[in-house]
């Protein structure tokens, strides 16, 4: 009998769904996912009796979403984090792709900005001093 999609999943069928498979030796890493749930606040399984660990949808999303920032985007779990403390929603999309990419680029301009000033700073110190 198929579970329906709204009803919760173990960590197992997330580890299949998520695509955490040990690449050699094909074994879900269920281990990752119960490190990311202390790393990460947001996940929050259902635990019931026997500590067998219950996951919502909203779960999935939060660790696709997670396992696409560090495995694919090739983010820190701080960075991770911190992006999704600032984040209002946690839903995997390309609206969501678009945002991660825009706040990276904005750190990046911001730091090329940085460093033209700090240039422009040096070369007036020169001239001062001259």
């Amino acid at each position: 009998m198929e579970k329906k999609n709204e009803a919760y999943k173990t960590i197992g069928e997330v580890a299949k769904i998520v695509g955490l498979i040990n690449k050699k030796s094909g074994i879900l890493s269920t281990h990752t996912i119960r490190f990311w749930e202390k790393e990460f606040n947001q996940i929050k399984p259902k635990i019931l009796a026997g500590k067998r660990r219950y996951y919502s949808n909203e779960d999935i999303r939060v660790i696709k979403l997670i396992k696409h920032l560090l495995k694919e985007k090739g983010m820190t779990i701080k960075g991770v984090k911190l992006m999704l403390n600032e984040s209002k929603t946690k839903i995997l999309d390309d609206s969501l792709d678009n945002s991660v990419n825009s706040s990276l680029q904005k750190k990046v301009d911001f730091k090329k900005k940085l460093k033209n000033i700090s240039k422009i700073i040096r070369e007036l110190k020169s001239i001062k001093n001259g």
